[in-house]
């Protein structure tokens, strides 16, 4: 199950009571007041966690509450204060105020960590009320209730490259012939429902993180097929690899697919036409991909790269030009995939 977006009640815990007491010793003939003060209340705390991918674990827990602070004891004893009750996160989680709208915070790394739900504040005990005229206040403060907030929390994948493109365009197949990740892998559209992440290793110390976008259609950006739900997760990619099927199955134009695709994330998010993007022709094994690459590149201008993820041809220059894209300069180690196996389209 993916999850990239989920509403939770979050309330801090209330901070104790002051304490109303008075010293009676035999040897202390004025002992006075000696109530000490309550323990502060704990709060919610929202953290990113590196090993979280989804918030698809938060489903079965809606409401946080934090831990009360301890009434304060006499003696001057102060109580404890309440647990702080965290939430882990993937990191790429944005937090809004479900009530105001306004964006709380962005959790871009691990680590990151923001108080949504503050705990309140323990109250005095009646020693703070002696007075030179009043030495036997017997006046305390109870403790501030803990501040409660509803939030929703949307995920926008942190990935270097995005996998964009038409349904059965070969995205997935290329995720599996780069990276260690099994997304599902079928002859009929829509097979990736979700966004699913990978990371390319490359030589000794280079990698990427590749996100593969579920497939879009005409009308995405308004919330048709399942683009609507997942084109937020392309905000963050610094490059995008842009696939295209040479022979669609469903017979359509392969180069009228590209201008759509391509209209489709501008249309969702002006500010996406300054992105890096390589155009791949995909399933260059077909007799079609050489003339359609050609006229492809005489449409938009720029190199078109052609790639086969089954056979692995192409694949080692894609990994460069997208490690000349993300370093800004060339990418020395020659990538290798780590899997060679025939994957149906």
């Amino acid at each position: 199950m993916f999850i990239d977006e989920i509403t939770l009640y979050c309330r801090g815990g209330d901070g104790g009571n002051g304490c109303l007491s008075f010293r009676r010793e035999a040897n202390v003939p004025r002992g006075g007041p000696d109530g000490g003060d309550g323990g502060a209340g704990g709060g919610v705390i929202l953290e990113a966690d590196s090993n979280l991918t989804n918030l698809a674990h938060l489903i079965g827990h809606k409401h946080w509450k934090a831990e009360r602070g301890t009434h304060g004891q006499g003696k001057l004893k102060t109580g404890k204060s309440g647990e702080d009750s965290i939430i882990h996160v993937p990191a790429g989680t944005l937090i809004y105020d479900l009530e105001r709208g306004n964006l709380l915070r962005d959790l871009t790394s691990s680590g990151d960590r923001v108080v949504v739900a503050k705990g309140g504040w323990g109250g005095r005990g009646n020693k703070h009320f002696a007075t030179s005229v009043n030495r036997a206040p017997r006046e305390y403060e109870e403790g501030q209730t803990g501040e409660e907030r509803s939030i929703r929390l949307e995920l926008k994948v942190i990935a270097d490259v995005g996998l964009v493109g038409k349904p059965n365009a070969g995205k997935s197949t290329l995720l599996s012939r780069l990276t260690r990740a099994t997304p599902e892998i079928a002859s009929y559209p829509f097979t990736t429902k979700y966004p699913n992440l990978g990371i390319a290793n490359v030589g000794y110390d280079q990698s990427f993180v590749i996100a593969d976008i579920p497939g879009l259609i005409e009308g995405a950006h308004e919330g048709v097929g399942l683009g609507h739900e997942f084109l937020r997760h392309v905000e963050r990619t610094q490059v995008f690899v842009h696939l295209v099927e040479p022979a669609p199955q469903d017979e359509s134009d392969p180069l009228e697919n590209y201008r759509r695709i391509r209209e489709e994330v501008l249309l969702y998010n002006d500010e996406l036409k300054n992105r890096t993007e390589i155009i791949v022709v995909s399933k260059c094994e077909m007799p079609e991909a050489e003339e359609f690459a050609k006229l492809l590149a005489e449409e938009t201008g720029q190199p078109v790269m052609q790639i086969s993820a089954v056979t692995g041809k192409g694949l080692p220059e894609l990994t460069r030009a997208i490690l000349t894209e993300l370093r800004g300069e060339d990418a020395e180690p020659e990538f290798r995939p780590k899997r060679r196996r025939s994957l149906e389209m």
